[in-house]
């Protein structure tokens, strides 16, 4: 059998144009497994769409704890209604001062969130801005992933290996920091016999990177091995607050590149099957 590479496009129902792009792309099989921002007021119209183009793709929870607003109360984490922006959750989750039982009620809220509109649990967590990644978050996860799914939901792991990150070249920093968070991810998964990914790429600089999006798909995809995942942020640009979203040509961009000839080319050339996670 070939690799199997597992593309995931982040961030389905946080706009309906992203929405519309991810189910787009999913339809064409030009991407394998979607993360569901819950906490949206667009998901509960944007389920049944997605339900009917998923296929065999994984569907799966993009944790949210950054810049949006809970789905219930959160007096200390986030007294005024919406969650603290990223560097402040970083900040705090580092230093291990979140307030870890007003996290685990918002993801259990998540999660149902996710089962009431799809009908189904989640076929894997992961988190927006990795924060899922964080200490004390990461073990929240990985429990509910083992209780929620049967044994099925798998959890994403920034890992990688330093070697191929320094061959791949793109926001090195950044991957290093990721793959960094993603080791402990990974090894409290395996210990609880938790699916997990076996490499992760897909991190760039999305407002300054020169390279064209071609190229840096052909670096997102040196050394894939089986079970690897590449995340992207694909969608239709929507009317946004300032300050939610720092990606806006860029998911139009990630869109035209996966739909076109070129991505199907390249997986064909590296000899990469693209499909759901392999259990």
């Amino acid at each position: 059998m070939k690799p199997r590479l597992v593309v995931c496009a982040d961030d389905y129902a946080f706009t309906p144009g992203i929405s519309r792009g991810i189910r787009d792309l999913l339809a064409a099989r030009r991407i394998s497994a979607t993360s569901v921002m819950t906490g949206s007021d667009h998901w509960p119209s944007e389920a049944a769409a997605l339900k009917a183009v998923a296929g065999d793709a994984d569907i799966g929870l993009h944790v949210t704890l950054t810049d949006q607003r809970p789905l219930g109360s959160m007096p200390r984490f986030a007294p005024g209604g919406r969650f603290p922006a990223m560097a402040d959750v970083y900040k705090a989750g580092l230093a291990r001062r979140l307030p870890l039982d007003e996290v685990r009620s918002e993801i259990e809220r998540q999660v149902a969130a996710f089962i009431e509109h799809y009908g189904a649990p989640p076929a894997h967590i992961d988190g927006h801005h990795h924060i899922h990644q964080l200490p004390g978050v990461r073990d929240i996860v990985v429990e509910i992933a083992g209780r929620v799914g049967g044994g099925r939901t798998w959890v994403r792991s920034g890992r990688d290996d330093l070697r191929v990150i320094l061959e791949r070249g793109v926001a090195t920093a950044k991957a290093l920091f990721i793959a960094t968070l993603g080791r402990s991810m990974r090894r409290r998964a395996q210990r609880r016999g938790i699916p997990v990914n076996t490499g992760f790429s897909g991190a760039y600089d999305f407002l300054h990177e020169a390279r064209p999006l071609g190229e840096l798909f052909g670096r997102f995809i040196v050394q894939a091995g089986n079970n690897m995942l590449v995340m992207c942020h694909p969608g239709y640009i929507d009317d946004m607050p300032d300050g939610l979203d720092i990606m806006t040509t860029p998911r139009e961009a990630e869109l035209r590149f996966l739909m076109s000839d070129a991505w199907p080319a390249l997986l064909e050339n590296a000899g990469l099957e693209l499909g759901p996670l392999r259990r």
